[in-house]
C-alpha cells in the first residue's frame, strides 16, 4: 500500500462520523439492472439528498416570483380582470399556466410537497445518526498521528500517565468531550455545528408548515368605515372577504370597533409639500365581554384583538349631502365616501338615492349624482378642476344629475362608486347639456323643472379603510425564521474537530508526547487551536533536557609533558597512503 493510500485510510478512520451528511453514491456502468425496488430506492435517495432539497427550495423561490408580479385571484379580483382586459393575448396563456393562482396551482403545490418530503427524509435519519454520535465517545486515536493535518510532538520527563491525566483535565476544561482510550486521550468539540445544521433544516420545515397553515386557515377582509360609524366582525359586515379552504366563519373573533376620528397631516411647504406626515385612526373597540377600550391604529401599527389584527390601509373624504324632492321633502341625508384617484386625494364617486323619491307625477324614481370632489380647489377659470393639496383647505364638489332606474334591484352585484346609466336619463340644462354644477360647502344645486335639489353640507367627514386579518401561522413562521438564522450561524461559524494526545515511553525511557487534530474542513483555526492546547499542556509536561555529551579531554597531567629533544614518532607509511 502506498503512502498516499495509507494517509487517506488513516484520515478516513479518524474522521469517521465527523458529520452526519449522507454519502454520495455513484453507479458505475455495466452493472446489473436495479429492478423496480432498486429504482424506487435510488429515487428516494436522490429526493432526500441535500442537493435536491436545495434545488427544490430554489424552484420554490422562482415559483413565488410570478405570484408577486402578476395579480392573483385570491388577492384582488378587480386587478385580475383589468389585467385580462389589457392583455388579451397573454391572459389565456397565464390562465393555462395557473399564473393567476400561483400559490394554489398544481405545479407550485408539487414543488412545495416534494420539498417538504425531501427535508423530512433527509433530516430524520441524520438526526438519529447524530443522536447516536452524542451517545458514543469520541473515537480512539489512529495508529499514526503524523498523518493528521495538524500535528506536534515533544519529549518530557513526566510519566505517560501524568501527561494523559493532565491532557484529559485540560481538554475537559476547554469544553471538549474527552476520555482516555488506550495510550491516548481522545477529544471532540464543535457539536453545535451539526446541531445548527439540523436546526436550520428543521426550521425550514417549520416555516413550510406555517405557510401551509396560514394559507389553509387564514381569513382576510376589508371594510371602509366613515367617521362615527362602526364595524362588527361578522361575515355580512365585510366589503370583501377571503379565507383559506379550511377556515370556518365560526372562527371569526367576536369583537367590534367604532371609528371616532381619522387624523391626517401633510407637509405644507418645501419640496415635499403634500407628503403625508401622520395617518392615524382613533377607535373604540370591545371584545365579547362588552368592555370598551380606546385605541389608535396607525400605518404598520395594527390593533390586535383576540388573534385578529386590524390594519389601517387607506383613507379619503366623505362629503355630507342632503337631497330633497320637488315638494321639499328630505329623501336622503348622509356622508358619501368617494375614492381618491391621485396623491392630492382628488376623489370620485356617486350619490345614489334609491328609495323615497317621487317625481312631480308621483311616480317612484331613483336618482344618481356622479360626484367629483377636490379637498383644495384649483383650476377655476381655466376650464378644469383639480386638487393642489390633500388637506381640506378649499373643498369643492362637482355634481351632475340623472334619474331613472339605478339597476340595484336586479340582484346583480354593482360597484357602489360607479353609476350604471343604461336605464338612467340625465337632467338637461337650458342648452340641452347634462345638468351639472360645482358647489362649495353650504351651497345647493336646484334640479331643473322643480325636480328637487341637492345640498353640499358644510360638514365633511373622513373615512378609513381597514383590513381585518387572521393569520394563525404568523407566530410559527417567525419562530421558524429565528431558528433558521440561529442554526445557520451555528453551522457556518462553528467547526467540528477532534484532538488526540498520545503519551508513551520511548526506547530510552523518556516519555514521548504526540498531539494531533482533525477537522471536518480545512481551516487555519485548527492548527492555531492545537498550538494553544500544546502550549498549555507543555507548561504541565515541559520538554525534557537533552542527554549530556562525552566530556572533552582535560589538560595533560604533570609529568606527561614530552621531554626536550623527544621527537614525535614518524607516521606509519601505510597511514600516509
Amino acid at each position: 500500500m502506498s503512502k498516499t493510500e495509507t494517509t487517506a485510510r488513516d484520515e478516513a478512520e479518524a474522521g469517521a462520523q465527523l458529520s452526519t451528511a449522507p454519502r454520495e453514491e455513484t453507479f458505475s456502468g455495466g452493472g446489473p439492472a436495479l429492478g423496480v425496488l432498486g429504482w424506487i430506492r435510488w429515487f428516494w435517495r436522490q429526493l432526500t439528498s441535500m442537493r435536491v432539497a436545495l434545488i427544490l427550495l430554489f424552484l420554490l423561490s422562482l415559483g413565488a416570483i410570478p405570484g408577486s408580479l402578476i395579480p392573483q385571484n385570491n388577492v384582488d379580483d378587480l386587478k385580475v380582470r383589468t389585467f385580462k382586459e389589457k392583455h388579451e393575448v397573454l391572459a389565456p396563456v397565464y390562465d393555462r399556466l395557473q399564473l393567476f393562482d400561483v400559490y394554489s396551482s398544481v405545479w407550485f403545490s408539487a414543488i412545495y410537497i416534494l420539498l417538504f418530503v425531501s427535508l423530512i427524509g433527509c433530516i430524520v435519519p441524520r438526526t438519529w445518526q447524530f443522536t447516536g454520535q452524542l451517545r458514543n465517545r469520541p473515537p480512539a486515536a489512529p495508529k499514526r498521528l503524523t498523518r493528521m493535518p495538524a500535528y506536534t510532538s515533544w519529549r518530557t520527563a513526566a510519566e505517560p500517565e501524568e501527561v494523559r491525566e493532565a491532557a484529559l483535565r485540560m481538554l475537559r476544561g476547554r469544553r471538549f468531550r474527552a476520555h482516555t482510550a488506550g495510550d491516548a486521550v481522545a477529544a471532540e468539540k464543535g457539536y453545535l455545528r451539526e446541531v445548527g445544521n439540523l436546526l436550520f433544516h428543521i426550521a425550514l420545515i417549520v416555516m413550510l408548515v406555517a405557510f401551509a397553515t396560514g394559507q389553509l386557515f387564514k381569513s382576510e377582509g376589508g371594510k371602509l368605515i366613515v367617521e362615527d360609524d362602526g364595524f362588527a366582525n361578522t361575515l355580512s359586515q365585510y366589503d370583501d372577504f377571503k379565507s383559506g379552504s379550511l377556515f370556518s366563519t365560526d372562527e371569526l373573533a367576536p369583537f367590534s370597533f367604532r371609528l371616532n376620528q381619522f387624523t391626517g397631516t401633510y407637509e405644507s411647504s418645501g419640496p415635499q409639500r403634500g407628503t403625508p406626515r401622520t395617518f392615524e385612526a382613533d377607535v373604540t373597540y370591545s371584545r365579547a365581554d362588552g368592555v370598551k377600550k380606546r385605541g389608535v391604529i396607525r400605518v404598520n401599527e395594527p390593533l390586535e384583538v383576540d388573534g385578529s389584527k386590524v390594519y389601517l390601509i387607506s383613507h379619503g373624504y366623505a362629503p355630507v349631502v342632503t337631497v330633497k324632492d320637488g315638494s321639499g321633502k328630505e329623501v336622503f341625508h348622509g356622508a358619501v365616501p368617494l375614492l381618491p384617484i391621485d396623491n392630492n386625494i382628488t376623489s370620485t364617486g356617486v350619490v345614489k338615492v334609491m328609495d323615497g323619491y317621487r317625481d312631480k307625477t308621483g311616480k317612484k324614481v331613483q336618482l344618481g349624482f356622479p360626484a367629483f370632489f377636490v379637498p383644495t380647489f384649483a383650476g377655476k377659470g381655466h376650464g378644469q378642476m383639480f386638487s393642489e393639496f390633500p388637506a381640506l383647505a378649499f373643498p369643492a364638489l362637482n355634481l351632475s344629475a340623472y334619474y331613472g332606474d339605478l339597476r340595484v334591484d336586479g340582484g346583480l352585484p354593482q360597484n357602489v362608486y360607479q353609476l350604471n346609466t343604461s336605464k338612467m336619463k340625465p337632467f338637461k340644462d337650458a342648452n340641452g347639456e347634462i345638468f351639472k354644477k360645482t358647489l362649495l360647502p353650504g351651497e345647493t344645486m336646484t334640479l331643473p323643472g322643480g325636480a328637487g335639489s341637492i345640498t353640499f353640507e358644510k360638514e365633511i367627514k373622513e373615512w378609513a379603510s381597514f383590513q381585518i386579518s387572521q393569520q394563525p401561522g404568523n407566530g410559527l413562521a417567525l419562530a421558524g425564521a429565528i431558528a433558521a438564522i440561529a442554526g445557520l450561524a451555528g453551522s457556518l461559524f462553528v467547526q467540528r474537530r477532534r484532538v488526540w494526545v498520545r503519551a508513551v515511553r520511548g526506547d530510552d525511557g523518556v516519555t514521548v508526547v504526540e498531539m494531533a487534530g482533525l477537522g471536518r474542513s480545512e481551516s487555519a483555526k485548527l492548527p492555531e487551536e492545537l498550538a494553544d492546547l500544546a502550549t498549555t499542556l507543555h507548561d504541565r509536561a515541559p520538554t525534557a533536557p537533552e542527554p549530556t555529551a562525552t566530556e572533552p579531554a582535560g589538560e595533560p597531567e604533570p609529568g606527561d609533558e614530552p621531554e626536550p629533544g623527544d621527537e614525535p614518532a614518524p607516521a606509519d607509511e601505510g597511514a600516509e597512503k
